[in-house]
């Protein structure tokens, strides 16, 4: 059963103290260290033989990697007018959305900052939204509130959140023997980038989507929390799969180039500033009608005054989050993200930086621990995309 949010009920509140997975004792059993994260006790990483956060990254690129994101949060969305509800909070042009497809968006307020980014989903003619953790009880009452009473919301708090991702991804997770529920839905491995659908494996519901914030091609799985453990254990059972924490996600993200709520994108932080702008449509372009819409779209026109870049760094030493970046005696920017690439073998970070700083190739410093550290500025994505198209 699903909670409903709909605007003249109420939902649960908040967690005041860190919840657990649904696979908790799961994680704990295969050595992982827990960590609190967006309120909940999430695997950093996993001990023993081929654990950790360097072994647990590379083996992501290469072989396929098994991510908890079950604290993410999974709404649902229908009634008359639904996508044009939406619409009036996110930037993207949902109404185009055909069913089965799935897109990046944006949740904005009235100066137009970034209060959340997430994922939306047609699912014939509802809609499936995922949201970050830490923000979702955020994202719930803000929705709650704006959105009409016409527009039910759902809230799927008994469903996991499961991500397979890697180049063997597919091919693993086809000898489940998963099977679309209907005739209209595309076979697993005849999925694309960033289409979804429903699907049956041992006449368990799933919700799967071939996307994911690694950079990799994979799947994300919606599941019901009593079937997650009978899903965990089969897909850890295949050879090219092996569970992997938060660390690795986080190191992964970063050589893709992709923002993070919290550190790349906040309220203080725009869609043109975070170069997001693919995110909002040649329509939604012309015709406005979004929250934040007459701030965003003076951006575009006219541009933000900064700019979200990627730095790559001489030297082992990396940059970390908060450090400033220099031109000369010129502090120019900070950076959001930063870490060893282990696929690389450099450090890597993003930072926003004054826009006229911002061509690749620029030469650069950031300060760490007092010394200065030699970066130029890098198109993105570090590492490329491997997306399955």
């Amino acid at each position: 059963m699903s909670e409903s949010l709909s605007n003249d009920n109420g939902f649960s509140e908040e967690p005041q103290e860190p919840a657990l997975l649904p696979l908790d004792a799961w994680h704990r059993a295969r050595g992982a260290r827990m960590v609190e994260f967006a309120g909940y006790m999430m695997p950093v990483q996993y001990t023993g033989e081929g654990g950790g956060i360097i072994a647990e990254h590379l083996w992501t690129r290469e072989q396929a990697g098994l991510f908890d994101v079950s604290h993410m949060g999974q709404l649902e969305f229908s009634g008359e007018g639904v996508a044009a509800a939406l619409e009036t909070l996110l930037p993207g042009e949902i109404s185009a959305l055909k069913p089965g497809r799935q897109r990046y968006s944006l949740l904005l307020d009235d100066n137009g900052g970034i209060l959340d980014d997430l994922m939306i989903a047609n699912r014939d003619g509802d809609y499936y939204m995922v949201v970050n953790g830490a923000t979702k009880w955020d994202d719930i009452g803000h929705l709650r509130e704006h959105l009409p009473d016409e527009i039910t919301m759902n809230h799927l708090d008994e469903h996991a959140l499961l991500a397979l991702q890697g180049p063997k991804a597919a091919e693993a997770f086809a000898r489940l023997d998963v099977r679309p529920e209907s005739s209209d839905t595309p076979a697993l491995l005849d999925l694309k980038f960033m289409q979804a659908g429903a699907y049956l494996w041992n006449d368990k519901p799933l919700g799967i989507s071939r996307s994911g914030y690694t950079g990799e091609d994979g799947f994300e799985i919606s599941v019901r929390s009593e079937d997650v453990v009978a899903l965990a254990d089969a897909l850890a059972a295949l050879p090219e799969v092996r569970p992997i924490g938060l660390g690795a996600r986080d190191s992964l993200r970063l050589e893709a180039g992709l923002p993070l709520y919290g550190h790349e994108l906040s309220p203080e932080t725009d869609p043109v500033a975070a170069d997001l702008g693919f995110a909002i449509s040649k329509r939604r372009r012309a015709e406005g009608g979004f929250m934040g819409a007459d701030k965003v779209l003076a951006l575009l026109a006219e541009g933000a005054p900064r700019k979200r870049v990627g730095l790559a760094l001489e030297g082992r030493m990396a940059a970390r989050e908060g450090a400033t970046v220099h031109l000369g005696a010129r502090m120019i920017g900070t950076v959001t993200s930063g870490g060893f690439s282990p696929s690389l073998q450099h450090p890597i970070a993003m930072a926003y930086v004054d826009a006229d700083l911002a061509t690749d190739g620029t030469a650069l410093e950031i300060e760490m621990r007092g010394k200065r550290l030699p970066a130029r500025v890098v198109s993105m994505p570090f590492v490329p995309h491997r997306y399955y198209r």
